[in-house]
């Protein structure tokens, strides 16, 4: 099991990243609450993983601390709750919005993630309950970085939006509900991460 990485961050393209220790390169998805807090390319980059091993592929997820990595392998472990909708769910809220979700059995906001319907959101909030007796929501360690000179904010406009329309569409969302949903938030000089974290706060 490969449970850290410490590297130099080489690529970002939402929701995929790639990370050069010492001349290999990891490619990993992120959830956006990840992606948001990631430095410019080229920076010095520590990612707690984990991997899934399918007949077909392994896939290496990544996430900036041990807690996201942690509440990942919660939900991963409950039935019909794969990778894809757990990095869908830690995208749209993040986590101690979702503790307190399950906390309060607050389905509203589980119900705008793509793929979970209210009776899913029910099931998930009830099986939860149990695993989180034992967390509690806690301030906000990291702030959401802003971009860094040299970063991401100097990425072409098209190319921001079409990566920002392929990482929605990669979360489950529709191709029209988020070609939408960035054409509604896009400004000049916006990165890609910040395009997917206005779209995604709106649609939420």
């Amino acid at each position: 099991m490969i449970g850290r990485l410490r590297g130099t961050l080489a690529e970002k393209q939402p929701p995929h990243l790639i990370l050069d220790v010492n001349g290999l390169g990891y490619e990993l998805e992120v959830p956006m609450t990840t992606l948001y807090r990631l430095p410019s390319v080229g920076e010095p980059l520590t990612l707690h993983t984990h991997l899934v091993v399918r007949e077909d592929a392994q896939l290496l997820y990544g996430f900036f601390g041990k807690r996201e990595r942690d509440f990942f392998r919660e939900l991963i472990r409950l039935n019909g709750v794969g990778p894809k909708l757990a990095l869908a769910l830690m995208s749209s809220l993040e986590v101690d919005e979702l503790v307190r979700c399950v906390q309060s059995q607050d389905t509203s906001a589980l119900t705008k993630v793509p793929g979970v319907g209210k009776k899913t959101a029910e099931r998930l909030l009830v099986e939860l309950k149990d695993r989180f007796k034992a967390w509690e929501t806690v301030p906000a360690m990291f702030a959401l970085v802003p971009n860094q000179p040299g970063g991401s904010d100097t990425t072409p406009v098209a190319t921001a939006e079409n990566d920002a329309v392929s990482a929605l569409i990669s979360l489950g969302y529709k191709p029209q509900e988020a070609s939408k949903a960035i054409s509604a938030i896009k400004e000049k000089g916006l990165s890609s991460e910040d395009m997917i974290r206005r779209a995604l706060k709106g649609m939420i």
